[in-house]
């Protein structure tokens, strides 16, 4: 059972980091149906976020698809809310809901829409990215997620950027975040898996195969499927679990 168990992580980390995430919604997901315990299961999709984003930043940006001005107005807000979000104990249920609905139209529109993605990209509104940065942030660090997973449609569908330069700013904003998210969860105090650096050798393995995959050896327009099966994942897991 174990065995299986560091398979499905292998592949989340590679899945995820392929299209420039951390995999927490995953994570989270996979750590539910082996019945992991509810206090441990978010700080070790934070944790796991943490290694896996940062092995999958590094890959995009040195393929240079990296564009600061892109994700800082989103970090300049999103940091210290991830923070905040993570001191929260309120129930997210209904977030969770809302966030699992919001990916699966975001999905649907990304496949079944003409051409919503290109290669060329916009300027960011300032003052928007400064607000969605805040908004994904608190989220995130109330779920135990890094908010990359729902930055990277947002920044496709607004034409803000292209399928890697979404890749590359999502990995950064979800490693920071989930950083931040830890640090708050410090204050509560939290509890790993015995397992867990087991399972932090086998997410970072997947996530350089995946980032390096992504970044180097897989076309943008294959990037969009794998992103839309990740996002159907994470969906599902927000929903359900």
């Amino acid at each position: 059972m174990e065995y299986l168990f560091l398979l499905f992580l292998f592949v989340i980390a590679f899945l995820y980091s392929s299209v420039g995430h951390g995999g927490a919604s995953g994570y989270l997901a996979l750590m539910a149906l082996y019945g992991v315990l509810p206090d441990v299961m978010r700080p070790t999709a934070l944790l796991l976020n943490v290694f896996v984003s940062l092995i999958a930043f590094f890959s995009y940006s040195k393929a240079g698809y990296f564009r600061a001005k892109l994700v800082i107005p989103f970090l300049i807000t999103s940091i210290p809310a991830a923070y905040a979000g993570g001191l929260m104990h309120s129930n997210p249920s209904v977030y969770k809901v809302v966030l699992g609905i919001f990916l699966l139209l975001a999905t649907v529109r990304m496949l079944f829409v003409k051409s919503p993605i290109t290669e060329a990209s916009k300027q960011p509104i300032l003052v928007v990215s400064i607000l969605i940065g805040a908004l994904l942030g608190f989220f995130s660090g109330m779920i135990g997620i890094g908010g990359g997973i729902i930055l990277s449609p947002l920044l496709l569908l607004l034409h803000w950027a292209n399928m890697k330069e979404a890749a590359a700013a999502s990995a950064l904003f979800i490693f920071l975040n989930s950083l931040s998210g830890l640090f708050a969860l410090m204050h509560g105090g939290f509890s790993f898996s015995s397992h867990i650096i087991t399972w932090v050798i086998v997410g970072v393995l997947g996530g350089i195969a995946g980032s390096f995959s992504g970044s180097f050896k897989i076309h943008s327009e294959k990037l969009k499927f794998i992103l839309a099966g990740v996002l159907v994942l994470a969906s599902f897991k927000l929903i359900l679990f």
